[in-house]
């Protein structure tokens, strides 16, 4: 547990959903979710929120995270990547450690059972750089369309020709939690890093929160999960 911290990067600003980190998702504020799937997994020392806005940082306190500073200015923009949040807050900390999740904010759909898979998974593998959560694309990206024009156009036209299930799965970042080993990160300098091992999720369980719609459509999913 001592080698472990999870961190959750926050800040205030979002244009597409205002206040997104703290609107309410269901009647509790959506970081709330993460925060109390991180303390539950009973695997972090720290469970710490990154963020440049005073309103979240004071939530994230009362929900049992911790706050112990604010966020760079610099760090608070739109061109900043979330390993330049991570990396911030490590070189802010006089603690070290091994392993260091990194969860977002909106990602309602973790859970602590996944997060102490990934942990284990990296103690038992030790060429393992990280473990990441991923989810399989609902269509076969070889038979993808472009628009030429006015027009549709087909990417490539042969493997319109082949079975879907005999093409090749592939997946995307289901944008929940990177687990890493803290030397392998640092070193890479990005999230999903050289030697990641996946946890596979079904659409069900993942919900990008980029707009309105999609956060209704996380609620739907959200409420259908909890009800099964």
């Amino acid at each position: 547990m001592g080698d472990c911290i999870a961190i959750i990067p926050a800040r205030g600003g979002s244009k597409r959903v205002p206040k997104k980190n703290i609107k309410k998702f269901l009647g509790k504020e959506i970081i709330s979710y993460p925060i109390k799937t991180a303390l539950e997994s009973n695997i972090f020392k720290d469970v710490l929120v990154s963020t440049d806005d005073l309103k979240i940082a004071d939530f994230a306190k009362r929900e049992g995270a911790s706050v112990p500073f604010m966020r760079s200015r610099k760090n608070s923009d739109d061109f900043a990547t979330t390993f330049d949040v991570i990396e911030e807050v490590l070189n802010n900390l006089s603690s070290k450690y091994t392993f260091i999740c990194c969860l977002y904010p909106t990602s309602v759909f973790a859970k602590s059972a996944h997060l102490i898979e990934g942990l284990n998974m990296l103690k038992k593998d030790d060429a393992l750089s990280s473990v990441s959560a991923v989810v399989p694309y609902p269509h076969p990206i070889e038979r993808r369309l472009t628009i030429e024009g006015k027009f549709l156009s087909v990417v490539d036209k042969r493997n319109f020709k082949v079975r879907s299930q005999d093409l090749k799965v592939h997946y995307y970042d289901a944008g929940q939690f990177y687990f890493s080993r803290t030397s392998h990160l640092m070193k890479e300098r990005r999230m999903i890093l050289e030697k990641t091992k996946p946890i596979i999720l079904g659409n069900h369980e993942s919900q990008d929160i980029d707009n309105k719609e999609d956060w209704l459509i996380a609620e739907l999913k959200y409420s259908n999960l909890v009800n099964e």
